[in-house]
């Protein structure tokens, strides 16, 4: 069986700016990763996280 639900997010003013600061992040680093991936030539996860994961934390 498969339940669908929606939800509607209202964050406050201060919440809405930490939201959009953190997929603003999570955008950039997935372009990173997108853009190592493609140089390297690593099509599997567990070969790209050797490439990326470290920076992407510490970013």
């Amino acid at each position: 069986m498969k339940l669908v639900v929606r939800v509607k997010l209202l964050p406050t003013p201060v919440q809405a700016a930490a939201l959009e600061a953190t997929l603003h992040g999570c955008n950039e680093a997935a372009t990173w990763a997108a853009r190592i991936a493609f140089e390297e030539d690593v099509r599997r996860p567990l070969g790209l996280r050797k490439h990326t994961y470290t920076e992407i934390r510490e970013r």
